[in-house]
């Protein structure tokens, strides 16, 4: 009895520890995840994305270049509207020089014309005889000897022929300014330094070429003769040098050997080229004076001439148109005017060649500057020249030469 007892007080016990190692058996403590999985998972679970400090930099570059590139569209867009603008300059300088060239021709021969029908009235009067004919073609001649003499005088004040080849001029540099700005959008990095230089060369385009007649027109007879100034005149830099390099050590393409070369070729431009065309455009200015003088005052004695009776006021009044005639054919139908503009503007091309040369030069870090090979070969072209021609020019150069010119161009 005391050994049922005793099996059955232990049987609880035995089934209580089994249920219990059953229990511990099938219940299992899950593993927390770390504090960053975590994070990733709620913020999967929420549509979000983490980023650690490694994925951050480059995205942080990203950014900035970003912002870079949003400067640099700026930029572009604003360049586009500046060759918008330019491109529409150019076409109307050109189609203005076109309308003034049309003055020239056409009011060469209405002058012409009228000179000529004036001295052959004043030549019929004397044959009439007297009466009301006589007097007829004496009124009729002098008043289109008056006529022309008014006309003239306008012509020679605002040189049709010289007024077209401004245009023609500022066309063709509009369209070589619209051509740069299209080079640094597609090759360059534009900036809003590359905007205001190029609000600077349009700007100036506009102060050298002035489109009206009355007001801004330039001057066709000046006091003094300067070469034409088309660009933007940038502050003067320091004038300390510094060679790169040394010896033939090359930085950016450039040299020390280079550098001599630049300067030797700058020192030609303003001793010969530069100087020979200033002296032509005086030379011409002063032919073209002595011509615009001489047309009115012909024409005008002509005028007086007419008037009077007698054989020497027929004489007057035929030779007078004659020789009027003939100066005004050559003073616009040689458009004296114009070559005066030409050799004006050629100086000023030399001159615009020496300063970009010596602010180049004038650059101490090398770095900075145009690519010396790029900038030698550009100078050579704007100088008719191969490289080793413009080599030669500057090793074997003698100021006592005077008839060598560093272009072969003009």
């Amino acid at each position: 009895m005391a050994t049922i007892q005793a099996s059955a007080s232990s049987f609880p016990r035995d089934r209580t520890s089994a249920a219990s190692k059953t229990r511990e058996s099938h219940i299992s403590v899950p593993k927390l995840p770390c504090a960053g999985n975590l994070i990733r998972e709620l913020n999967r679970r929420n549509g979000l994305q983490t980023i650690n400090s490694a994925e951050m930099k480059p995205l942080i570059r990203t950014n900035m270049k970003n912002e870079e590139a949003n400067g640099n569209w700026k930029a572009v867009e604003e360049l586009y509207a500046i060759m918008e603008a330019v491109a529409d300059r150019s076409e109307m300088h050109k189609n203005i020089g076109v309308q003034r060239d049309n003055w020239n021709r056409l009011l060469l021969n209405s002058v012409n014309g009228m000179t000529v029908t004036a001295a052959t009235m004043a030549g019929l009067a004397s044959l009439t005889g007297g009466g009301a004919p006589h007097w007829a073609l004496k009124l009729s001649s002098t008043l289109l000897y008056t006529a022309a003499t008014g006309i003239l005088m306008v012509m020679n004040k605002i040189q049709p022929s010289q007024l077209a080849e401004e245009q023609r001029n500022a066309a063709r540099l509009f369209k070589n300014l619209h051509q740069q700005l299209k080079t640094v959008i597609e090759v360059g990095r534009p900036s809003l330094n590359d905007v205001k230089a190029a609000m600077e060369k349009v700007l100036a385009l506009d102060k050298a070429y002035p489109l009206p007649l009355l007001g801004t027109m330039l001057e066709k007879f000046p006091e003094t003769v300067e070469p034409a100034v088309w660009w933007p005149r940038e502050q003067q830099r320091s004038q300390q040098e510094e060679t790169v390099g040394g010896g033939t050590e090359i930085n950016n393409g450039w040299s020390e050997k280079l550098e001599e070369e630049m300067r030797e070729v700058v020192g030609m431009l303003k001793r010969k080229d530069a100087a020979e065309y200033v002296r032509l455009s005086k030379l011409v200015l002063k032919v073209n004076k002595i011509l615009a003088i001489c047309g009115p005052f012909l024409t005008g004695v002509a005028a007086v001439g007419s008037v009077l009776d007698g054989s020497w006021g027929v004489a007057v009044g035929v030779v007078g148109g004659a020789l009027a005639t003939v100066v005004n054919t050559v003073e616009h139908g040689g458009q004296v005017g114009m070559v005066f503009e030409m050799y004006r503007s050629t100086a000023g091309l030399f001159q615009l060649m020496e300063e970009t040369i010596e602010s180049t030069l004038e650059e101490k870090d090398a770095g900075e500057r145009e690519n010396g090979e790029l900038f030698e070969m550009k100078v050579a072209l704007q100088l008719g020249r191969s490289l080793p021609g413009l080599q030669n020019l500057a090793a074997t150069h003698s100021p006592s030469s005077p008839r060598e010119f560093a272009s072969k161009l003009f």
